[in-house]
């Protein structure tokens, strides 16, 4: 016969650790951190949006990377703040969960906002003459809004299935936020069908994606490599290589999180990939797409003089 269990509706966040002397300095760093990433990117956004010369495709998908960044940044990083400095560190199963959704959501998010932007440096590079046409106003806006779709629907099934779950073992948390392999470490309930689900789509939607973006990649390589102006050449590289890097970070964080996941000791690496891909990331997007970029240096310039 089973005993009753008390079914947990508020768990404690432990954060990144949970040595007093480091909570005051870690508080002052990823609030600087956190101030610096709105600056950035609510300030890329507010460029694009004031500046004619930016109201392009290329610049349209830029901002849009900028806000879903901005709202994974602000899922997680208000919380983690309010913790270092409070004693209470208690979060109720309602707002893990919204916390949870949201980010996942941007990050879904930002997977095809990514493919996206790939896919419109390749019309720009490979079909230029062809590029006002194919990227016109409606297109861009039909991709802008597939990529919403999908990135805030498919959070919702794993929302849906996190929602059957019961927990009851324990209602700690050894993170710093809802990060949703760790809620099932505390589940009474088996999750092994959430698990697999999260597996699977993780799978699916980044080998998808970033195969999308490596092809697109090649072939704007191919065809840069093929370019007689030096000086067109190395503008395109320019471009496309920031697009990459910040393809790759993203990309190399998340697939060691969800698609290869790691037991033991090693466990603990997690919160350090978690922490890059959370925090960091949209951190260095807007300065990884804007220090070499001459165009958004100029509308910066332009709105100076104003």
């Amino acid at each position: 016969m089973e005993t009753n269990k008390t079914l947990v509706t508020e768990f404690v966040l432990i954060g990144l650790t949970d040595l007093p002397r480091l909570q005051v300095p870690l508080f002052l760093v990823f609030l600087v951190i956190y101030l610096t990433t709105m600056v950035g990117n609510l300030g890329l956004i507010f460029l694009i949006w004031k500046d004619p010369h930016l109201h392009t495709p290329m610049y349209l998908f830029l901002g849009s990377l900028a806000f879903a960044d901005t709202c994974s940044s602000s899922s997680v990083t208000p919380k983690m703040l309010m913790n270092f400095l409070s004693m209470n560190h208690m979060i109720s199963l309602v707002e893990c969960i919204s916390q949870f959704y949201i980010f996942a959501s941007s990050a879904n998010t930002e997977c095809f906002l990514l493919v996206v932007m790939a896919y419109d440096r390749y019309v720009a590079i490979c079909n230029p003459l062809l590029y006002p046409v194919v990227m016109s106003d409606i297109f861009c806006t039909q991709l802008l809004g597939v990529s919403y779709i999908i990135g805030f629907l498919h959070p919702m099934m794993h929302v849906g299935l996190l929602c059957r779950l019961t927990f009851c073992k324990s209602n700690v948390i050894h993170y710093f936020y809802c990060e949703i392999l760790q809620l099932f470490k505390i589940s009474c309930t088996d999750p092994r069908v959430n698990m697999l689900l999260i597996f699977i789509f993780s799978v699916f939607i980044q080998s998808f994606t970033f195969m999308t973006i490596m092809v697109s990649y090649t072939c704007v390589l191919f065809a840069i490599l093929k370019k007689k102006s030096e000086k067109g050449r190395s503008k395109a590289l320019s471009t496309c290589s920031a697009h990459l890097l910040s393809v790759s970070l993203f990309y190399s964080t998340l697939f060691f999180m969800y698609v290869h996941p790691r037991s033991g000791p090693a466990e603990n690496q997690d919160k350090l990939y978690s922490l890059f891909y959370t925090i960091i990331i949209p951190l260095l997007n807007p300065f990884i797409y804007s220090l070499r970029n001459k165009e958004v240096i100029g509308a910066l310039r332009r709105i100076m003089k104003k």
